[in-house]
């Protein structure tokens, strides 16, 4: 069975030809418009939306889905979560990027093989990726996910190595 990852939500209708207006997280532009099928949740079930065509408008995205032409069409849709399979995620990843949840859990260690505690959450302040870690003294840290600090991940080992600048972790 496929595993579904959220990557939008059909904000409104736009126009009259059935265009729906979508939010998505900043700097997810790219992977957006480069899809050609979405899903929305009904019940247990996703159900595919093909995308007809897609563009950008301000901090939006206007998409036109296959077989929906009018407004009356668009509506029941308002408000839906739009999907992706996780597969699809996957393959659009750089060496370099990782989903959520595969980080959330990872223990962290120093570069000395040290443990320094795990991953409770990801967020993002604007200009990067920020890991939450919870110390071995149950503070929670935020740690930037940039190269000059983090100098390896594996999820095979369900292990990040961080440089532990100093006052980094406290």
């Amino acid at each position: 069975m496929s595993k579904f990852i959220s990557v939008g939500k059909i904000l409104n209708f736009h126009g009259i030809k059935g265009e729906a207006k979508v939010g998505f997280s900043k700097g997810q532009e790219d992977f957006l418009l480069s899809l050609d099928i979405v899903y929305v949740k009904n019940g247990s079930e996703y159900l595919p939306l093909e995308i007809e065509y897609s563009r950008l408008n301000k901090s939006v995205a206007l998409i036109k889905f296959k077989d929906i032409d009018s407004i009356n069409d668009i509506i029941p849709y308002k408000g839906q979560i739009i999907f992706v399979e996780e597969a699809t995620i996957r393959e659009k990843l750089d060496e370099d990027e990782f989903l959520i949840d595969e980080l959330v859990g990872l223990s962290v260690y120093d570069t000395e093989d040290k443990k320094l505690g795990f991953v409770v959450g990801v967020s993002n302040n604007g200009a990067n990726d920020l890991l939450s870690v919870k110390t071995n003294s149950k503070n929670i840290c935020l740690v930037p996910f940039v190269k000059a600090i983090i100098v390896s991940v594996s999820i095979k080992d369900k292990k990040i190595v961080i440089n532990n600048l100093e006052g980094l972790l406290q």
